[in-house]
């Protein structure tokens, strides 16, 4: 009996390929499979200029940077290099956001800011050949060797012959940029893409070195009723990088942050007599602060400051007051003892609709200027005002009064038990003007007190404030007496 052959035929595909030619197609696509998984991640360098940038900026040396470019990457693993950040840069606040692809992340991410200059490039060419040039009149001499050490324009060569040479170098020449040096600060990531093609991303990033100011610059009127108001913008950038065209927002209020803000330098303004150019910032409320939107694009220059005007506002109504408060001075540290017979030039305002404002105004310094009979404006003082909601009341010191005095005495002190005394003043008014003014005499008593007798009526406006209004005639004088009870 015959036994049956095996004489199952290959398979079409693999018919005439002998096993030696199959083993070997079978480690050439393993191969070509380990080389796939194992190649370099492809390394991508986005163009420094951005297709949009956000800037932010707040009073506390905090800016918010968001900007997109666009760049391919290839699906999988991508080395990129994002220069041209700010050198402030808080890596920890970074945010990426792949617009194109959004399922493309961040694995890994080093901020590198080891930028070049000539002491690093020395230094990483210690213990190799480099060439220096060296003037001798009207030749220039070269000289190449092993580099020893360096300082300065000094250096120190080892060259072919095993002499060791000190001189002073006038042109270097390196064969190439060492490694692990930039020219600009830069984000390197490794990027985990899920497709290949082009991808617009959005990074968002906090960085130190930016702060902005308000400051407002008032002219008054002849008759001190009115002023003419232009609140200005100070932005200042320092962050170390330079922001082209950006679209800018300003931020105003107190911001909570774990680390202190660093005060912005201050700014040099000229002041122009015509009228500023209207508002350019839209207002908008933002959580518990306020946000102003520049309404066109601007570029913020490194180690620049830029001035915007934030409005105009014209003829806005000013109550100008005197105020004789020697007390204020001696608690709070204003002024000193020889202020004491100082009386005080206030300039008040409220900022509503009604006055031509009802703006919510940034903190900053209001400098006031009024015409002379040339028609040249001339300082007459400053102050600062805070965070200053609409509808409320903006009260600017400017100076004190030449041609006003006061003065005020104790006439008379009476122990009427150990936990109750009184005592009695008298305030001396003095006007050398030739016009009557109204001056505001106020006095700040503690405990529990109470005025016993007074020779003018007065307004309690607080527990610690008391004020009388008081009529002096023109080249005259006026005289308060008062007496005040406190218990303890």
């Amino acid at each position: 009996m015959k036994t049956k052959e095996n004489t199952q035929k290959p398979a079409a595909g693999l018919k005439g390929i002998s096993k030696t030619a199959i083993t070997l197609l079978v480690l050439l696509l393993l191969a070509g499979t380990y080389a796939a998984f194992s190649a370099s991640p492809k390394e991508v360098t986005f163009k420094s200029s951005a297709e949009s940038v956000d800037v932010t900026v707040y009073n506390s040396d905090l800016g918010v940077i968001k900007e997109v470019r666009t760049e391919q990457l290839d699906a999988g693993h991508n080395i990129v290099y994002f220069k041209g950040v700010a050198s402030h840069i808080d890596p920890t606040s970074v945010h990426f956001k792949d617009l194109t692809h959004p399922g493309s992340t961040v694995l890994e991410q080093n901020y590198e800011y080891d930028l070049v200059n000539k002491d690093k490039l020395f230094e990483k060419y210690i213990d190799k050949e480099i060439t220096i040039r060296i003037n001798n009149g009207d030749n220039k001499e070269t000289k190449t060797g092993i580099l020893l050490s360096h300082s300065g324009n000094q250096v120190i060569l080892k060259d072919s012959l095993g002499k060791i040479l000190i001189l002073n170098a006038d042109e270097v020449e390196l064969p190439a940029l060492p490694k692990g040096l930039i020219t600009q600060p830069t984000l390197k990531w490794l990027v985990n893409s899920v497709a290949t093609g082009n991808h617009s991303i959005e990074l968002s990033y906090m960085t130190s070195g930016m702060n902005w100011n308000a400051n407002y610059v008032a002219v008054v009127d002849n008759k001190d009723e009115n002023i003419d108001l232009t609140g200005w913008v100070t932005v200042t950038n320092n962050a170390g990088t330079t922001f082209e065209n950006a679209r800018l927002k300003l931020v105003a209020g107190d911001v909570n942050r774990v680390q202190s803000a660093i005060p912005a330098p201050g700014a040099m303004y000229n002041l122009a007599e015509e009228k500023a150019a209207e508002g350019q910032f839209q207002e908008e409320q933002l959580f518990e602060y306020h946000m102003y939107t520049l309404q066109r694009p601007t570029t913020l220059n490194n180690n620049q400051q830029k001035q915007v005007t934030l409005f105009n506002a014209p003829d806005v109504s000013v109550v100008k007051e005197f105020v004789f408060d020697p007390q204020r001075r001696h608690y709070w540290g204003y002024g000193s003892s020889s202020d004491s017979t100082k009386i005080n030039v206030m300039l008040n305002l409220k900022n509503s609709e009604e006055n031509g404002m009802g703006l919510p105004l940034p903190k900053g310094v209001v400098r006031v200027y009024k015409k002379d009979t040339e028609g040249k404006l001339q300082f007459i003082g400053e102050d600062s005002i805070d965070h200053t909601p609409k509808d409320e009341e903006i009260r600017l010191y400017l100076g004190n009064a030449f041609d006003l005095v006061g003065e005020k005495k104790q006439t008379k002190y009476t122990k009427i038990s150990d936990r109750v005394s009184e005592t009695s003043y008298k305030v001396e008014l003095r006007n050398h003007k030739d016009e009557e003014v109204y001056i505001n005499v106020v006095e700040h008593p503690y405990g529990d007190w109470e005025i016993t007798a007074t020779s003018d009526p007065y307004d309690k406006k607080s527990t610690r404030n008391v004020q009388w209004t008081m009529k002096v005639p023109k080249d005259n004088s006026k005289t308060l007496t008062y007496t005040i009870r406190t218990r303890w």
